[in-house]
């Protein structure tokens, strides 16, 4: 997952065979923030989404959503939550993430890039078409490889791409690989820059997300923290904060970052057994968690927020976030900050 602030980032997902707005849905639990919109179900199991603004028309803006199987693939979804395009015969795709601009030949593509944990690469496809430009395998020579968590940072000032890529498990350092998406015979590939980041050894690391005007990388360490990290190569591989720790019922789990400005906005992160998200301040995580939003997603996964006027029906924006049922559910983000206004203890 990343943010950028620019005319391009976000968009939506939905339920069931058939697509579904919310409106007054049962909810066992009560002052839960609902959905607007629930994706129709993927095949097998939704675990992180990513979202493609359309450059000139955000109303044609899509999100890309990982059905995670052994036979699985990514899934293609409208703004109204309807799959349009899918790609199949990917094995086990963990997360997915977006970046534009990349320049491979005479054509400047935006591209998403998968994780395949059984097939230990990742795999890179052209948006909106989804054609595949090219794939590199991961964590070459290790015991542990099995790659599940991707978050690309775009250098502002060099354009530069890397995919920083975790694994289902690994060494207590240097748990995280970063490489560098480069062009070559007219694919695209990655080259290993770097070798970074913590890890408590109690669980597993998946989610990771990439300030790109900041200048961060942010992963969960599931049992244990949120550790942040610069995400230029150049900056060394020493530790900047770990914070969230003791705010979690158990797993922490998706990390999404919501600009308010250039340098400031929220971070959400995914309290997984706990159907709620924790909300933290994007220019200074370490003061402390300021909200806690109840929200019907079980068991979310992975997720990811944009500032991007949809709309009449999101002119501020979505949040989109995995939920168990094989869908995504597409909130509107109104909706998310009336309930981190109200919690929000900031002076």
């Amino acid at each position: 997952m990343k943010t950028t602030i620019t005319t391009a980032v976000l968009a939506l997902l939905l339920s069931s065979h058939q697509c579904t707005s919310i409106s007054k849905s049962t909810e066992s639990r009560v002052n839960v923030v609902k959905p607007k919109i629930i994706t129709q179900q993927v095949k097998h199991d939704t675990d992180d989404p990513a979202i493609w603004i359309h450059p000139e028309d955000t109303s044609k803006s899509l999100i890309i959503g990982t059905d995670k199987d052994s036979d699985g693939g990514l899934f293609v979804f409208n703004l109204d939550g309807v799959i349009v395009n899918k790609v199949t015969d990917i094995k086990r795709p963990n997360n997915v993430d977006i970046e534009y601009g990349f320049k491979l030949g005479d054509q400047t593509i935006d591209i998403a890039l998968t994780t395949e944990r059984e097939r230990n690469q990742v795999r890179i496809f052209s948006l909106p078409s989804m054609k595949e430009v090219g794939a590199f395998s991961v964590f070459d020579g290790e015991e542990h490889r099995s790659p599940m968590g991707i978050s690309i940072y775009k250098n502002p000032s060099t354009g530069i791409m890397y995919a920083i890529v975790g694994r289902k498990s690994g060494p207590k350092d240097n748990y995280l690989w970063q490489y560098k998406l480069v062009e070559k015979n007219g694919k695209i590939t990655g080259e290993l820059v770097r070798k970074f980041g913590k890890y408590s050894g109690i669980k597993e690391i998946e989610a990771i997300a990439v300030d790109d005007e900041l200048g961060y990388i942010y992963y969960s360490d599931e049992q244990y923290g949120i550790h942040q990290y610069y995400a230029d190569p150049e900056k060394g591989n020493q530790s900047v904060a770990v914070f969230g720790q003791g705010d979690f019922l158990s797993d922490i789990e998706g990390i999404s970052i919501y600009p308010t400005s250039s340098n400031t906005g929220y971070i959400l992160v995914s309290n997984q057994q706990a159907d709620t998200f924790n909300v933290y301040r994007r220019e200074k995580p370490t003061t402390g968690k300021i909200a806690e939003i109840p929200v019907s997603t079980k068991e979310s996964d992975g997720s990811e927020a944009s500032a991007v006027n949809f709309g009449d029906k999101f002119p501020k924006g979505i949040f989109v976030a995995m939920s168990n049922g094989k869908v995504f559910h597409i909130y509107d983000w109104r909706d998310i900050e009336e309930r981190i206004l109200q919690k929000d203890i900031r002076e």
